[in-house]
């Protein structure tokens, strides 16, 4: 396996026995709070998790879960997929572990909308929470996936004009378009810092039954994560900088496309 790896390498093996450890002691403590709602006079539950003060369990659970995340994102950024090109850049490597939290993120929302579903409709037992935690996840699922598809170079560009360019124009329009993301980076944090830090400062809530912390972190992690976009555009310039000129015509990316997919489903 270590022969695979992106940019672990020996670490491969420890990250991954970490991950299992770490989600299956999740796991376990998982179930402990499930059967603790039959059996305890103070269980806990969705509305205490968000509550963690006081209750070494739900920071327990918490410690353990985000360790599981994060572990769990690491490893999984230590392979591409056939679609995905080698990393290059200086920012790449965070820019792959974030995009792992991001994937992970879209299968829970459909964990929770699952649960939600059975819940109300087989079970006749709406909950207060799976809305919203799944608005929350989202949130981060789409402002992470902003930072992959600049570190993909997935993002929307019209190539009309830029490939009929000769090589030094095309790195001028390069350099012209990184400014303007900063330049848009550098904006957006000078009006958004003092909303945002007065935000996370009273951990703004949702004003809900549930009442979670979403304006609270979205919007610092609005300013973080844009940041962090910045960041891989300019790693994006220096790595493609003396890169051969590339065209893209219609018929060579629908077939380059084509056979990534069937690859991809090969596998």
């Amino acid at each position: 396996m270590e022969n695979q790896s992106v940019w672990l390498g020996p670490l491969r093996a420890p990250v991954r026995k970490a991950m299992f450890a770490l989600i299956g002691l999740t796991g376990l403590l998982f179930v402990g709070l499930v059967l603790n709602q039959f059996i305890s006079a103070d269980p806990i539950g969705m509305h205490e998790m968000i509550r963690p003060a006081g209750r070494p369990a739900v920071q327990l659970m918490l410690a353990l879960f985000s360790g599981s995340l994060l572990f769990s994102a690491i490893y999984l950024s230590d392979s591409v997929g056939a679609i995905e090109p080698q990393p290059h850049g200086f920012f790449d490597i965070i820019s792959l572990v974030c995009s792992r939290l991001s994937m992970i993120g879209v299968a829970f929302v459909v964990l929770v909308m699952f649960y939600e579903v059975v819940s109300r409709y087989v079970f006749s037992r709406p909950t207060l929470w799976a809305n919203e935690l799944s608005l929350w996840i989202a949130s981060f699922v789409f402002l992470l996936a902003g930072l992959y598809a600049m570190q993909q170079r997935s993002h929307i560009r019209i190539y009309v004009i830029y490939d009929m360019m000769p090589r030094w124009m095309q790195k001028t329009a390069d350099v012209i378009s990184v400014v303007l993301i900063w330049g848009f980076t550098f904006a957006l944090v000078w009006g958004g810092f003092t909303d945002a830090k007065n935000r996370v400062m009273r951990m703004e809530t949702f004003g809900t039954a549930w009442d979670p912390a979403i304006p609270g972190t979205v919007k610092p992690a609005i300013l973080f994560i844009i940041c962090l976009v910045a960041i891989q555009a300019l790693s994006n310039l220096i790595a493609d900088w003396n890169k051969a000129p590339e065209h893209h015509g219609h018929d060579d990316i629908d077939e380059t496309d084509i056979e990534n997919i069937r690859r991809t489903l090969e596998k």
